[in-house]
């Protein structure tokens, strides 16, 4: 037997940093990436996925968001699949899944896990799923201890699914809530735990595993970084599962730290390497560049057009932390002229910049300005 686990699909999410063609962009992929483990069930033989929490961002999704990762998994008729809430979109009143009961919204290939208690997953009685259902956001209960007695023939393939936080393993106040017993596999005699709300793969255990979102949803993931689902083959209910990690996600997300510029050379080195992280597909990449360093008046020019222009067309998001500072001195007012009000201008800047204080940050900032606009309108009358 065989079934694809995945979670954190997040449907609905916004990202602040992005503008709106791009927040469009990744939206859309959360719900493409929908297709992209149906297809992978298929060919893998997979009859089942299952979701562990997590479908939706927020417990009050507009009518279409709440209909569209429905119909995407409509599309896949001859595959079941499994959802259970987690603390994004846990199973409250007149929440999202009462609303999609309510609606008659849910296909006839997706179960909706709402109760604790083992659900039969085939007609051989071979195989079932112990689904933990969030009903609040957070709670201080294992909501998997249920797993330890809940009956099922003797043989038979017990599996379960659950969202939160393996005890021991998470950090921060998230780890304290909704917490899962580490040895719960073990415990309830499960062949295999599928986790979700950690966002990357991470196996806890032999038995006990967070598959991560099936697209990365951010630049620092724990576990492996996200952008995959799982695949498990069970060979029997005490064998050990097979796991085999598939990548489903489309965008790549980089954080580039301490990048100091201080030449030309720096300059074309960090667009090759922003490009290099997916070649054939610029529009692929989100990244964040936490940049610093003094370049001169050219090369502060070539910075705004190579790097704040020209990459940042060619990615989906550029995010940028801090900016390389203008590194002027009085020779470079020359460039300006020997006179005129653009002149003098600059030099009562450079003077306030030298002689420090609380002003001379404002007054870096305004010559640099300055230079770059003298420079645009330059280019624009040669």
């Amino acid at each position: 037997m065989k079934i694809v686990h995945t979670s954190d699909w997040q449907i609905g999410r916004t990202f602040s940093f992005v503008d709106d063609e791009a927040l469009g962009a990744l939206q859309a992929e959360r719900l493409n990436v929908i297709q992209r483990i149906g297809t992978l069930a298929r060919q893998e033989g997979a009859q089942h996925v299952l979701v562990a929490g997590d479908v939706y961002e927020h417990e009050t999704p507009s009518e279409r968001t709440l209909r569209q990762p429905m119909e995407r998994m409509r599309q896949f008729g001859d595959i079941q699949w499994h959802l259970i809430p987690g603390n994004h979109d846990a199973h409250t009143p007149q929440g999202v899944w009462h609303r999609l009961q309510r609606d008659h919204a849910v296909p006839d290939n997706v179960s909706l896990h709402l109760q604790s208690g083992p659900v039969l997953l085939d007609s051989g009685h071979n195989a079932w799923l112990l689904p933990a259902v969030l009903q609040r956001r957070h709670t201080v209960s294992d909501l998997t201890a249920y797993m330890d007695q809940a009956p099922t023939p003797e043989g038979a393939l017990r599996i379960g699914v659950a969202h939160g936080s393996v005890v021991g393993f998470g950090q921060g106040d998230e780890a304290q809530h909704n917490p899962i017993a580490i040895d719960r596999a073990a415990k309830a005699g499960l062949a295999y735990l599928a986790m979700g709300d950690w966002h990357g793969f991470c196996q806890i255990n032999a038995r006990t595993v967070y598959s991560g979102t099936p697209e990365v949803d951010r630049f620092s993931t724990g576990g492996a970084g996200g952008g995959e689902c799982v695949v498990v083959t069970f060979d029997g209910p005490n064998a050990p599962p097979v796991l085999n990690q598939h990548r489903t996600g489309r965008f790549v997300w980089r954080k580039l730290e301490n990048v100091v510029l201080t030449s030309r050379a720096d300059i074309d080195a960090l667009e090759n390497r922003v490009r290099a992280i997916a070649p054939d597909q610029p529009d692929t990449i989100l990244a964040w560049l936490e940049v610093a360093g003094m370049l001169g008046v050219e090369e502060l020019a070539l910075y705004e057009n190579q790097i704040e222009r020209r990459l940042r067309s060619a990615v989906t998001c550029l995010r940028l932390s801090g900016a390389p500072q203008l590194a002027a001195g009085p020779d470079d007012l020359d460039m300006l002229g020997v006179g005129g009000p653009v002149r003098e201008a600059a030099s009562a800047l450079l003077e306030q910049v030298q002689a420090g204080g609380p002003e001379a940050a404002v007054a870096q900032e305004a010559l640099q300005r300055l230079f770059l606009l003298w420079g645009e309108v330059r280019r624009a009358t040669a």
